[in-house]
């Protein structure tokens, strides 16, 4: 589904992402980890174009992404992206919110793209909340319903960057069980997280990012109990000890 070859991408003289390569198998769930900084929001914000790279291929489902002539449009369509913030739209209720995309992109009839909506949102539990408009959400409600408009163009890939950062800690669970179940449903998907309760039970790989490069690439029962790269040794280690070592 993803493939990367010697991705490089500066910013002004700082480059953030080193010589990545890297693959991502059709149905795999593949979580990105690392500190703050590292680069993993911007490795996976350019598998959709939304960041630039300076050298490198990138290749999704088969296109170069950067080929000549590229309907930039139409291939983001195929993606889903969920964010750290909702991005909904405030003036649409969910049901409007997820059926939008369909009706405009795909040209559906609105019975039909707010039947795919309404079938989304009870995906996520959310049907009930159809016809509220974000501001009377929970912020862990907004993230579902960004989750079902992602999903609304049946994407055969979904990108997440960081979508529980944003969320107060009570709200994070309801989210992070939408993303296990896309999971078990065959889904591929990318997740940068620092939620390591889901890498562990969810993703089939782990990557651990550190100054722009991959450092390890391991399961998650190897990353978490067998870490081989000093950096990764020292990240799970002061995840797990955060206040003796502060103290």
């Amino acid at each position: 589904m993803i493939n990367l070859e010697n991705v490089n991408k500066w910013y002004g003289p700082y480059q953030a992402l080193v010589n990545i390569t890297e693959q991502v198998p059709k149905g795999e769930v593949v979580v990105v980890c690392g500190p703050s900084g590292s680069g993993k929001s911007t490795l996976i914000r350019t598998l959709n174009r939304l960041e630039p790279i300076e050298s490198g291929r990138i290749e999704v489902d088969g296109q170069d992404i950067h080929a000549a002539g590229l309907n930039l449009n139409r291939f983001r369509s195929h993606i889903g992206f969920v964010f750290q913030q909702f991005n909904l739209f405030p003036h649409l209720t969910a049901l409007e919110n997820c059926a939008l995309a369909p009706a405009r992109l795909r040209n559906l009839k609105k019975s039909e793209a707010d039947q795919r909506a309404l079938a989304l949102l009870e995906r996520v539990g959310l049907a009930h909340k159809a016809q509220a408009y974000p501001s009377e959400l929970s912020g862990g409600q907004q993230q579902r319903v960004a989750i079902a408009r992602a999903l609304a163009m049946q994407p055969p890939l979904m990108l997440f960057d960081e979508p529980t950062s944003a969320l107060d800690p009570e709200m994070v669970g309801e989210v992070l069980l939408v993303m296990r179940d896309l999971a078990r449903d065959g889904m591929t998907m990318v997740c940068v997280t620092h939620e390591m309760g889901f890498a562990r039970e969810v993703a089939e790989r782990v990557l651990f990012m550190d100054q722009g490069e991959v450092l390890e690439r391991a399961t998650p029962d190897d990353f978490f109990n067998r870490p081989q790269h000093p950096r990764a040794q020292k990240f799970l280690s002061d995840i797990r000890t955060p206040f003796t070592r502060a103290f």
